[in-house]
């Protein structure tokens, strides 16, 4: 009997003392009472405000703009549009597997608590455990990286109105602070409205795609399509230019990282098995249409490689517009708008990072896991994970006053570490499906016959780029261009592994130990 069939009575009496938007549909309480939850959180995300949440969080589009200094140097114009391409292509595979994943199991928790529900039982605590400190590593990084963008943009904006504009150090990590201040504000004070939120944004993220792309389309000079299409760039000097758009092809994977973003708001979402992939599934078709339409405009936009490898205000975009505009001040809007829905994404960045952390510490997984998991009454959201996610991001911000470098490198760990927690969640589904002992809990969206090899192909792409994350920016190697994050990444693993092994042990269990098994 499948967990969507079971009768009213299999329900839990707890159920009946809690207000009708904590309670969910059915399904939701069931999907708790399967994995041995207790619903604390309100279900007020509804598919729109789920597809909103998604979508402006990964900012597809608006990303191919600010992400375009990775892929320039290495690929060109002809690299920028085929990479993206191939990252669409490839992280589709990615993207649905953890559809189905979700429909499965929609927690908070995310992709440890798939590993620990399908990963061989001899490794079970041990792959759930790393995944977990992975996600949290993530999630928790990408606040920062993405506070460092506005304020980076930001600057790009004062320097293009103010030509005498010399930025320190303490500017861009005041303004870090400044942005994570705001995220925080948004996921307090106005939490409940969220949701709303985000609806309200999804709009501003539709028509800001046309309110940028037509300008472009006319006031822009014109690239010749055989430029756009077959010119490739090697500015870095990689041995072959196929390596380099390898290398580069971290900008347009970043466009498109974060899917699970929703997954782990699942536990605010009315009917979370099935609006949550039918979310995860529009945010791909959305973002991976508007980030398309996109690229390809934006490389017809430059006619001088040379001149955007070298920007004067920071970010090839804003050059672009200003050249094409001839105005400050219509190049300033164009770059506002941009440098809005990138605050509007760490908003989104901070609620995420903040229910990964309670969701692990809810498992013990965490130092001081009593303190992160709690919600605080009347508040209904884990409150205390969202305010050491903001001590966190001030934390990481100082790192910037003493190197630029360092800082880079503690950014760029978002991508290894969160495709790090997809390959051990989609392999171990993936090993379930082959060796067929155990049978996967059911899903109301399903990849059917084709799963299996849907999981692998996402696997196999995602090892690839999983590679390139750690490459150095260019050659020769030396302090400024070594891809640091490497060594902070293995910091992070080595830590976990003693942390594991000393105490995580002991009271770790993993949360398969609380799921009943009805399937």
């Amino acid at each position: 009997m499948s967990k969507h069939d079971l009768p009213m009575e299999t329900i839990s009496p707890v159920y009946d003392g809690l207000s009708e938007v904590k309670r969910g549909t059915t399904v939701d309480q069931l999907d708790m009472q399967r994995v041995g939850k207790v619903q604390e959180l309100r279900r007020n995300f509804r598919l729109i405000s789920v597809l909103g949440f998604t979508a402006v969080l990964m900012c597809t589009w608006e990303a191919i703009l600010f992400t375009a200094s990775y892929i320039l140097p290495n690929g060109g114009l002809a690299g920028m549009v085929w990479m993206y391409l191939v990252s669409l292509c490839g992280f589709a595979f990615a993207i649905l597997s953890m559809a189905e994943m979700a429909s499965m199991a929609p927690t908070s928790g995310g992709q440890y608590h798939w590993v620990s529900e399908s990963s061989p039982r001899s490794c079970q605590r041990f792959l759930s455990f790393i995944t977990g400190w992975l996600c949290v590593l993530g999630w928790q990084v990408n606040i920062a990286s993405g506070s460092y963008l506005v304020a980076l943009q930001l600057q790009g904006i004062i320097l293009l109105n103010k030509n005498d504009y010399v930025a320190q150090p303490w500017h861009g990590t005041l303004m870090i602070i400044a942005v994570a201040i705001v995220a925080i504000l948004f996921n307090t004070f106005f939490a409940r409205k969220l949701p709303l939120i985000e609806g309200v944004i999804l709009i501003i993220h539709v028509f800001g795609f046309f309110a940028i792309l037509i300008p472009l389309w006319v006031l822009a000079p014109r690239n010749t399509a055989h430029a756009v299409f077959t010119e490739f760039t090697n500015a870095d000097r990689w041995s072959s230019q196929g390596l380099a758009c390898l290398v580069g092809i971290i900008g347009p994977m970043y466009s498109l990282l974060g899917p699970d973003s929703a997954v782990h708001m699942s536990e605010e979402i009315r009917d979370a098995s099935r609006v949550l992939p039918l979310g995860m599934v529009w945010t791909l078709i959305l973002n991976g249409a508007t980030g398309f339409i996109m690229v390809i405009t934006f490389a017809f936009c430059i006619t001088d490689v040379e001149a955007a490898l070298a920007p004067s205000y920071y970010f090839t975009y804003i050059d672009t517009f200003y050249n094409a505009t001839g105005s400050r001040a219509a190049a300033s809007v164009m770059t506002a708008l941009i440098t809005l829905m990138c605050l509007c994404s760490t908003i989104s960045n901070v609620a995420t990072a903040s229910r990964q952390m309670f969701a692990f510490a809810r498992d013990r997984g965490l130092p001081f896991s009593n303190f992160l998991c709690r919600v605080r009454p009347g508040w209904d959201i884990p409150l205390n994970a969202v305010f050491v996610s903001f001590i966190v991001t001030c934390l990481l911000s100082l790192i910037n006053l003493g190197s630029a470098v360092a800082f880079n490198a503690i950014v760029s760990l978002t991508v290894g570490a969160i495709l790090s927690s997809y390959i051990i969640s989609m392999s171990c589904v993936a090993l379930r499906k082959i060796r067929k002992d155990k049978p996967l809990p059911p899903a109301r969206w399903s990849l059917g016959r084709y799963g299996l090899a849907i999981n692998i192909a996402a696997v196999l792409f995602l090892l690839i780029i999983y590679v390139f994350a750690f490459f150095p920016l260019g050659t020769p190697v030396t302090v400024q261009t070594m891809n640091w994050s490497s060594l902070i990444y293995g910091f992070i693993l080595v830590f976990a592994v003693v942390y594991f092994l000393v105490y995580g042990r002991k009271v770790y269990e993993g949360p398969v130990v609380l799921v009943k098994q009805d399937y």
